[in-house]
């Protein structure tokens, strides 16, 4: 790639990422850094391994912190022309990273190129854009840095002002790293949170027997019927509750709303373990009562649940079959959600066992969809107990977030949004929610450049930032 470094050295006169990186104007300046930039961090959603956090990993080098799973940069890797063995396959590290050091120009305008020079400058005091010529010596100077205490995972966490992470656990986990992490504190709370996706799964009949078997096991639990399904994963969420989780998850395709019996139920939950594949129509009727029991559940406790809707999961089969699930190969669903989302959530509402709920779709054309949903179900008890998510996964760019503020600015009111999480693998991570606060701070700082907010209503404007991008949180989810 070409360049005419005469005009790049006149105007590098500092560094890509620097204190005003992408704060559009004095107000959204004035916005972060006085009220933004200090505020620690709730990550409420993310995909961390409880047992790295546990032992307080050490990395071998910036391969493996920075690539190793991370399917975003992957995906960037392959639609720059880079073989699978410098992926996932078995070349060295620094083959692997200089790789991805050849791609980090060609992302120019993809949110990538942003948080890697964020990520650098943030957790490795490296402000050198990362190209070819670059990769030797940061490649280098990180992975030393890497070997020392403080760039260890629990250190990286306490820097970036965590107070509380929240993992994404299955019913049947047991949490045993959770409990070490209690019984060793470091400063972050660690808490599981509920994702009982596998419990719904019965497309696949032997492998949702298997799982069965193992939550009956961990459980205590003969599981022959429907209800004694429901008595085990009772006794894993009241286990959950007692280890701190205040949270539920769920990754579906999109809301089900099925008329069913609950006869009907058990009888397609035992032919499952039977062997028998369900049909269309059986599966959506199992789906649509097992998640109003996983929300009963949820509303006992008090706890939150969250849906993630319209992602299209494993594409390429061809890939699947070689590297399996979460490699890069999901895309965004375009379904219809509205009807399903308003009857399940009204049959919730009409027992009044509605819990607080946030909504996050996958596809853009759901953000006002969903943000009227949200709000047509809040009822007064807790500001913003109904809401609309954050961009997530393919929306956690710039123009995602924008719009995703925007429908909530619309349709509902953003001073109650409980911000950004990362949905991330990866401990360095943190400052996407700075990437996202200087977005919001430039919404605002751009709203009052040109008079749609009052400049006399600053002091609560402040407030709002500071709310948005930790109080809010913090006052929703009780964490205690």
């Amino acid at each position: 790639m070409e360049t005419n470094s005469k005009i790049g050295n006149i105007l590098d006169t500092k560094p890509f990422i620097h204190d005003d990186f992408m704060l559009t104007n004095d107000f959204a300046r004035e916005l972060y850094h006085e009220s933004a930039e200090k505020m620690p961090i709730i990550d409420y959603h993310c995909h961390l391994v409880p047992k790295m956090i546990a032992e307080n990993h050490r990395f071998s080098d910036l391969t493996e912190v920075w690539l190793g799973g991370d399917h975003y940069k992957w995906r960037a890797m392959r639609g720059n022309g880079v073989p699978e063995e410098f992926i996932t396959g078995a070349r060295s590290s620094y083959e692997k990273f200089e790789k991805w050091a050849g791609t980090v120009p060609y992302a120019m305008r993809n949110p990538l190129y942003h948080w890697t020079h964020l990520e650098l400058a943030r957790v490795f005091d490296v402000h050198k854009l990362l190209n070819p010529d670059t990769a030797r010596e940061i490649y280098d100077e990180c992975t030393a840095k890497l070997q020392t205490e403080e760039f260890r995972g629990q250190e990286l966490m306490k820097r970036f002002n965590v107070k509380v992470v929240c993992t994404t656990d299955d019913p049947a986990d047991s949490l045993e790293y959770h409990r070490y992490i209690n019984e060793h504190p470091f400063g972050v709370k660690v808490l599981p949170a509920w994702r009982p996706d596998k419990a719904m799964a019965i497309e696949n009949p032997e492998q949702y027997k298997e799982y069965i078997q193992r939550l009956g096991e961990v459980s205590g639990t003969e599981i022959c019927g429907y209800q004694d399904l429901l008595d085990a994963l009772q006794k894993r969420h009241d286990f959950f509750h007692e280890m701190g989780s205040r949270l539920s998850d769920h990754g579906i395709d999109t809301f089900y709303a099925e008329d069913f019996e609950i006869e009907e139920i058990d009888k397609i939950f035992r032919n499952t373990l039977q062997g028998r594949i369900p049909s269309t129509e059986e599966n959506l009727k199992f789906k649509s009562a097992i998640m109003l029991d996983f929300a009963r559940m949820d509303h006992s406790k008090g706890w939150v649940q969250q849906f993630h809707i319209g992602a299209s999961r494993n594409n390429n089969t061809r890939m699947f079959n070689m590297l399996g699930p979460d490699t890069g190969y999901d895309a965004i669903l375009d379904i219809k959600c509205a009807a399903a989302g308003h009857k399940f959530l009204d049959r919730l509402a009409m027992e009044d066992r509605l819990t607080k709920t946030i909504l996050y779709n996958l596809n853009p054309k759901d953000n006002e969809v969903l943000a009227a949903m949200a709000y047509t179900f809040n009822d007064g008890t807790t500001p913003g107990k109904i809401q609309l998510g954050s961009g997530w996964w393919f929306l956690d760019n710039e123009e995602g977030m924008r719009r995703q503020m925007n429908a909530l600015s619309s349709l509902g009111l953003l001073s109650r949004f409980v911000g950004m999480l990362t949905d991330s693998r990866s401990f360095l991570s943190y400052p996407r929610h700075e990437y996202f606060r200087r977005i919001l701070c430039s919404i605002l700082g751009e709203d009052l450049e040109k008079g749609k907010l009052p400049k006399s209503e600053m002091g609560f404007i402040h407030q709002m930032v500071k709310d948005i991008s930790y109080f809010n949180a913090e006052r929703y989810f009780e964490f205690g």
